[in-house]
């Protein structure tokens, strides 16, 4: 027998959507039932969601200084609010539990209008703005990276981490083993959709730079749009680099567990992958991310001790050789990054993320909950 309903809400990107299919597939272990509320671009997502009923809630951006555009977005968000409602009054859960963008916003102000016990999990150190937004009115804040504090968000937020994918624990099973002068060094390099153009312009170019010796070292798994590839491809050829180039790798996962270093952007995904796996890492946020939340989560990160924060304006072809190179001279340094990193990852973070979710659902505060686990 269920022990009731708890409706998630994600917008409608990856991003998003993976941390509430963790939570899922964990409440659903614990004899709960599952619903999702999001937008239609989470089509090509939430097929493979396990919920037991998918809810299409309307909702718009609120990112244009057209007054005719705001007012047309504030209208789409608040017929969502009211259709939210009616889903709630229907199936009647226990808990909602947002997890950003603006698909979010409907369901869980529809639901803290109606009393039912809210909660929303922010991913990154920054606060996105659909969840700032939300976050006067919910009765408990779970954070991929954000502190526990005196402050009026900080009072009520628990850091659960980020929940991972299996393949991620898997991966997360070996322990980093450096790679001694004359043994091959596998330099992991990927950068997603909007960050992968700087990776191909400038590693191959670094690497171009490096001695021989360390050249014929490496082995290269680096992710480039498909336009990129044939020329990224072309370059390692050149300097005789043992390197895979695609716009996609299926066993990321496996990769990130066989590298000595890494070098990527640093959304809130990605450096939580690379700290519950402990790989040293080279992150270089992406300039023009919205509320500069890439580079706050990279400091965080870095903070521990587990990686290099580098801002791309700081970034020429030189100074990522001499990154590059003085890192596979110190093996010791490596290792001891890995070791930060790992210290920082939050492997059990889906368990943490279901235990504030229940403790909410069950009318408990933060205050409590946190009271239970000291």
């Amino acid at each position: 027998m269920s022990k009731g309903v708890i409706l998630l809400a994600a917008g409608g990107t990856g991003g998003h959507l993976f941390p509430a299919e963790a939570l899922a597939h964990e409440l659903i272990e614990r004899g709960w039932t599952v619903h999702l509320a999001t937008d239609h671009r989470a089509e090509r997502y939430s097929r493979h969601f396990p919920a037991d009923d998918t809810h299409s809630i309307p909702s718009a951006t609120l990112g244009s200084k057209n007054p005719i555009a705001m007012l047309s977005a504030f209208w789409t968000i608040w017929q969502g609010v009211r259709q939210a409602g009616r889903v709630i009054a229907r199936i009647k859960p226990e808990a909602v539990v947002g997890f950003g963008g603006y698909p979010t916003l409907p369901p869980v102000y529809a639901a803290t209008r109606r009393k039912v016990p809210t909660l929303i999990h922010e991913q990154n150190a920054v606060m996105g703005r659909a969840n700032k937004a939300l976050s006067s009115r919910v009765d408990a804040i779970a954070g991929g990276f954000l502190p526990e504090g005196a402050s009026a968000a900080g009072a009520k937020t628990v850091t659960t981490g980020n929940p991972v994918r299996p393949q991620i624990l898997e991966a997360a099973k070996t322990p980093y083993a450096p790679s001694n002068d004359g043994e091959p060094f596998r330099f992991l390099v990927f950068g997603g959709s909007q960050g992968a153009q700087f990776f191909s312009d400038a590693v191959p170019a670094a690497i171009a730079l490096l001695p021989e010796a360390q050249r014929k070292r490496l082995v290269i798994t680096q992710q480039a749009r498909a336009e990129d590839v044939a020329r990224v491809k072309a370059a390692y050829a050149e300097l005789g680099v043992d390197a895979q180039v695609s716009p996609f790798f299926t066993d990321m996962a496996a990769r990130m567990g066989a590298a000595h270093l890494v070098m990527s952007r640093s959304g809130a995904s990605t450096v939580s992958e690379i700290a519950v796996i402990g790989r040293p890492a080279l992150l270089v946020p992406y300039p023009h991310a919205l509320d500069h939340d890439q580079a706050a989560n990279a400091a965080a990160l870095a903070a521990a001790g587990g990686a290099e924060l580098l801002p791309q304006s700081t970034l020429s072809v030189e100074r990522i050789a001499e990154l590059v190179g003085g890192v596979m001279q110190d093996s010791g340094r490596l290792t001891r990054m890995a070791a930060a990193a790992r210290s920082a990852g939050k492997p059990d973070a889906a368990r943490l993320l279901a235990d504030l979710t229940e403790a909410i659902a069950f009318g408990k505060t933060v205050s409590d909950f946190r009271r239970t686990r000291a």
